[in-house]
């Protein structure tokens, strides 16, 4: 159900979705499509700018070469990304076609702009540099289905990805923030860290005057996002600890321990179905054959 609570941005996409920062949107695109275009004015920014339901809302889009780039960054690992990414594009899709609906009831072949999704993870977990997650992968009982969805997901820690920093000053800055205040927040309260980074930027990043220039803004935002990042682990660990006494209530852990020691299934998978990482269901596979 969508409503019409207010958009608010994400550092993320106030530096790369906005329509004067343009030049470091083409920067981003050119740089993960190994591409070489030169003009920001070519860009139509398409941001859903409403929360279509649960919060969620995407972070940054746009039309670029017959292309729909959605870009979302994330700071917790969220499996479910191709699902909330072909939410988007089919929202975006629509309102694309708004004009000319009614064509496609026509005979003729009606074009729409090739989607290309990407999520930019910089969370605390490992991940390598590039990950593809599958819409597939959801599908219940694992059957197949006749829509399919792959996100790019990369990983934009320091230290990841030296090509994509190297094609894309503006990324590379952001990620070196993202990391000194993560650094500084183990020294400090938050808002101390952030305004440690921000008095530290050096004066050769692009993002420098932007950043300053919005203080009081930028500041709002990353301390939004860092609450609903301490709220989402909080969500993950409480179904964690839920997932696991019921799954011992209603025997769930010990069929799929038993399905998995006979080779019907997957560790990976297993998990999954827990909400658990592969760790944590061996884990439990150890306790299970221990009772």
């Amino acid at each position: 159900m969508a409503t019409t609570k207010e958009y608010k941005d994400r550092l993320f996409s106030f530096i790369f979705g906005r329509e004067e920062n343009k030049e470091w949107t083409l920067s981003l695109y050119n740089a993960v499509n190994e591409s070489h275009y030169t003009d920001p004015s070519k860009i139509k920014i398409t941001t859903i700018k409403e929360v279509l339901y649960m919060g969620m809302h995407n972070d940054v889009s746009f039309i670029l070469a017959n292309e729909l780039s959605l870009y979302e960054q994330q700071s917790t690992f969220n499996p479910n990304m191709p699902v909330r990414q072909f939410l988007y594009a089919a929202k975006l899709i629509e309102q694309y076609l708004e004009p000319t609906k009614r064509k496609l009831y026509w005979k003729s072949l009606q074009k729409i702009p090739a989607p290309k999704l990407v999520v930019f993870y910089n969370g605390t977990e490992e991940h390598p540099d590039e990950t593809i997650l599958k819409l597939s992968d959801a599908y219940l009982g694992g059957v197949k289905g006749d829509i399919e969805v792959a996100v790019r997901m990369l990983n934009i820690n320091v230290g990841q990805n030296k090509k994509l920093f190297d094609a894309c000053k503006p990324l590379q800055e952001y990620a070196w923030i993202v990391d000194r205040i993560r650094t500084y927040s183990k020294q400090m309260s938050r808002e101390e860290a952030i305004d440690k980074t921000l008095a530290e930027i050096p004066d050769s990043f692009q993002l420098k005057h932007l950043l300053l220039k919005h203080k009081a803004e930028v500041k709002g935002m990353i301390l939004t996002e860092y609450d609903e990042e301490d709220v989402m682990n909080g969500f993950k660990e409480e179904g964690r600890e839920e997932g696991r006494e019921e799954g011992r209530k209603e025997g769930i852990v010990s069929a799929l321990v038993g399905l998995v020691n006979d080779k019907l299934l997957s560790i990976k998978d297993a998990a999954a179905r827990l909400n658990l990482s592969e760790a944590e269901f061996v884990k439990l596979m150890n306790c299970t054959d221990s009772m």
